[in-house]
This record gives C-alpha cells, sequence and structure tokens, in this order.
C-alpha cells in the first residue's frame, strides 16, 4: 500500500483519482488545488507518490515538482495532464519528476506501474 498526494485544480478529478486510489488498496493521505499548497503538502504529509497536474493556477506543475523534489526524504513526483504532452516527460524528469502520465490514461493499471 502506498500514500498519494493528489494536486489537481478540479475537485471531480481530485474526488475521481481518490477513489480509483483507494479502491486499489492506497491512501490518499491529501489533497491540493494549487502548486505552493502541492510543495506544503508533501513536506508536511511526508507521501511516497504525488500526482501533480501540470497546469495549476499558481505555479507550474513543473515548478512544483523541482521543488518538491528538492526536500529532503522527497516523495516520487508523477506529472499528469488532459493534454498528450509528448515532449511533457523530458520536462518532467528535468524537474525532478519520476516522469509523465496523461490523465486518459490513468487507471489501476497504471497505477501500479507508477509504483513499479
Amino acid at each position: 500500500m502506498a500514500t498519494f498526494l493528489i494536486v489537481d485544480d478540479h475537485p471531480r478529478f481530485r474526488a475521481l483519482v481518490s477513489v480509483l486510489l483507494r479502491e486499489e488498496g492506497h491512501d490518499v493521505v491529501g489533497q491540493v488545488a494549487d502548486g505552493r499548497g502541492a510543495v506544503e503538502a508533501a513536506r508536511r504529509l511526508a507521501p511516497d507518490v504525488v500526482l501533480l497536474d501540470v497546469h495549476l493556477p499558481d505555479i507550474s506543475g513543473f515548478e512544483a515538482a523541482s521543488r518538491i523534489a528538492g526536500q529532503d526524504g522527497a516523495p516520487t513526483v508523477w506529472l499528469t495532464s488532459t493534454h498528450d504532452g509528448s515532449d511533457y516527460e523530458e520536462m518532467a524528469r528535468r524537474n525532478g519528476a519520476r516522469g509523465f502520465v496523461p490523465k486518459h490514461d490513468l487507471s489501476a493499471a497504471a497505477i501500479e506501474q507508477l509504483l513499479g
């Protein structure tokens, strides 16, 4: 079982992903709607994984990923977006994230691959 922090400015997406994760036996320790909140929550909650939207209302997901990756004991960060983002994979890794997964590809199997 892994612990997750979900970061997305759409409450419905956060709720859907929370249900998916819990159905797979994982624990959602927090949900936030912006990048600065993500950085603070990652430090405070110490999740195993942060699922982080690229497009946030304050700072970009890339900037948030970079800040989270710089924390002691940083969690694994995966960036996500509704956009295909074929060029996001490289940008995600350059900013300290493990990689990128499009939102439309999120499924139970995809979550397990994120943990692998």
